[in-house]
């Protein structure tokens, strides 16, 4: 049988998290602060952020950021949301510059390198979360609900909530909720 190592260890977590593991993760295998070192020293690891390492060995994928943000934030719980979950459900032309997620409110990050994130505070529900490429992300009436709530521009809203109707995404109801909401925000009740 085949001895399995502390990089086998880490690569098993990896594998689900898009190529990352946490130091919090590698400790509670039984690796050490002095075991990570010398993986990043030997090229087998490459540290990417505050706690944060990526395992060489996996490939690269276009959602590795999304992944990295929630993993950086150190906080369990965290959540795509606002304008990076809108982008990921499809359903509106938004090119958010910065990553958006969502903390459970009441938690504190102090974390260096986080200037490509925007960090949101709210308790959300479990009906409120779903999954998208292996990761946690707003449903899209949540979703929508926020980027009013945030000011992202009224003609990407519209877009995204008839998109969001004609794919099947949003209900009827959900729709009109939504759009009297946008009208509310605008001032055109």
């Amino acid at each position: 049988m085949p001895k399995v190592t502390k990089l086998d260890v880490l690569r098993e977590i990896a594998l689900d998290q898009h190529g990352f593991v946490t130091t919090a993760e590698a400790l509670g295998e039984g690796i050490t602060h002095a075991d990570l070192s010398k993986m990043v020293a030997r090229g087998r690891l490459a540290r990417v952020g505050h706690g944060v390492y990526r395992v060489a060995q996996i490939p690269l994928t276009e959602f590795d950021q999304y992944r990295l943000a929630l993993l950086w934030s150190g906080v369990d719980g965290a959540v795509l949301s606002h304008d990076t979950a809108l982008q990921a459900w499809e359903i509106s032309d938004i090119n958010p510059a910065r990553i958006h997620f969502t903390v459970p409110r009441g938690r504190r990050l102090r974390r260096a390198g986080g200037d490509g994130y925007v960090i949101h505070f709210e308790r959300l529900v479990p009906e409120q979360v779903t999954w998208w490429q292996e990761m946690p992300v707003t449903d899209v009436s949540t979703t929508i609900a926020q980027c009013i709530g945030s000011g992202v521009p009224t003609y990407l809203l519209r877009q995204a909530i008839d998109r969001a109707g004609r794919v099947g995404y949003l209900g009827h109801k959900q729709q009109s909720e939504l759009v009297r909401t946008l009208e509310e925000r605008d001032g055109h009740q």
